[in-house]
């Protein structure tokens, strides 16, 4: 579980972030959800987005890719996701504690 400034650093960071996965209307797929794992495993901290045309909202796409790829949610805000999973061996970011 994330601290409030944990969390504020982790926005910080992601803030120059670029977007690196969309869910469009196909929703979340098993595939998209490999990607997203393989992306945490590699960066940490990932930004995606979710399309007007997309089933279900951003929290609730938030919640069910958090929760399929052991990760947490940072921010949700608006149609864009932070995400971040911790490598457990060395981890790229450093957090406060």
């Amino acid at each position: 579980m994330l601290t409030s400034k944990q969390r504020a650093t982790l926005r910080g960071i992601a803030s120059t972030y670029e977007t690196i996965f969309q869910i469009g209307k196909g929703g979340i797929s098993e595939t998209l959800i490999q990607q997203v794992k393989d992306a945490l495993r590699k960066r940490e901290l990932i930004k995606l987005h979710v399309l007007d045309n997309c089933p279900m909202d951003a929290r609730e796409a938030a919640a069910e890719l958090a929760e399929a790829t052991g990760a947490e949610v940072v921010q949700v805000i608006g149609k864009k996701i932070v995400l971040y999973k911790p490598d457990k061996d060395k981890p790229k970011i450093e957090l406060p504690r």
